[in-house]
């Protein structure tokens, strides 16, 4: 018996479990609880879905959408990133495959749901790494010799869009860093636009009316440490962009679109990225859009008429772009 096969390293409750062994007991998002694709179409919008491999050799897979359009139109296409703490989720989530579909159907845009690794058994920088094959695979298969026939059919690789909410907006800033640093071949530095939804960014520095109780504090930052295995501080600008201005002002993308909510964990954090983004020098332009007496990631309550809205807020945004 491993000796550390019982002993938890770290618990959200209800979310996920660590164990110092190395398992993993996840508790929300899990493989047990998720839907399939519809490939023959949903039958509340029409939006057609399918499993997808990007990326063979770096085993990179994706839940792919196309609404109901005329064939051969090019549409935007919105690379989407789960949220989950970098720990839970995937695509095929009940709320996840709702979500993604119902933008696709709202655009209308093909929305490639990435399928990236988990901490900790892959910690990060693994789902940067991830996200940014995506991006890759996926401009490659819009071309009209793509390996992807959807792709290559609907997706119009001069509008793309990098979203995610949570967790998964953090993922899509940071590819959007990387692009600029490290431009895709025949396609460029840049995509269209950046969405992040209630994004998870962090600091030690207290942001506005964010709580300073340090057992409050220590939450995120022990989410953030197992999520990168101590490798990145919690200032590091990979969780807290405003520490590297230079950097953040070098993001790769023409417009930005940043959504919160009042009674969320990181509404202040939403609110310095929409300052501080045009503070640090970035020349694009900048949407912002913040929800009252809602909480963290309320887009995915059913039935909700303020997650319709902001459905509506990021899908115009996506078919401006």
């Amino acid at each position: 018996m491993d000796p550390g096969s019982d002993i938890i390293e770290y618990e959200r409750p209800g979310v996920v479990r660590v164990y110092k062994s190395g398992r993993v007991e996840r508790f929300d998002g899990t493989d047990t609880n998720t839907v399939p694709p519809c490939p023959s179409g949903d039958p509340a919008n029409g939006v057609v879905s399918k499993d997808v491999v990007l990326d063979a050799s770096a085993n990179i897979s994706a839940r792919l959408y196309i609404p109901a359009a005329e064939p051969g139109k090019k549409l935007p296409v919105v690379v989407y990133f789960h949220g989950g703490g970098f720990l839970v989720q995937t695509p095929a989530s009940p709320f996840y495959h709702t979500y993604t579909a119902s933008l696709a159907a709202a655009a209308p845009a093909v929305v490639v749901s990435v399928d990236y690794r988990l901490a900790p058994e892959d910690r990060l920088p693994a789902a940067y790494d991830d996200a940014f094959a995506a991006l890759k695979a996926v401009v490659a298969s819009c071309r009209p010799d793509g390996a992807e026939p959807w792709l290559a059919a609907h997706g119009d690789a001069s509008r793309v869009v990098l979203a995610g909410d949570s967790a998964g907006g953090n993922i899509a800033h940071n590819t959007a860093i990387r692009l600029r640093k490290e431009r895709i071949e025949d396609y460029g530095d840049g995509v269209s636009g950046v969405a992040l939804l209630q994004s998870y960014f962090w600091g030690t520095e207290r942001v506005g009316g964010e709580p300073t109780d340090a057992a409050y504090r220590g939450e995120f930052e022990r989410l953030w440490d197992v999520a990168c295995g101590s490798h990145f501080g919690p200032d590091h600008p990979y969780i807290n962009p405003a520490t590297s201005p230079g950097e953040w002002s070098q993001l790769g993308c023409d417009r930005v679109l940043v959504t919160t909510a009042e009674l969320c964990w990181f509404v202040d954090r939403a609110r310095e990225y929409a300052d501080g983004i045009k503070a640090c020098g970035w020349d694009g332009e900048v949407e912002f859009h913040e929800t009252k007496g809602e909480e963290h990631v309320y887009l995915f309550k059913s039935g909700c008429d303020n997650a319709v809205k902001e459905l509506a807020v990021v899908a115009d945004f996506v078919g401006r772009c």
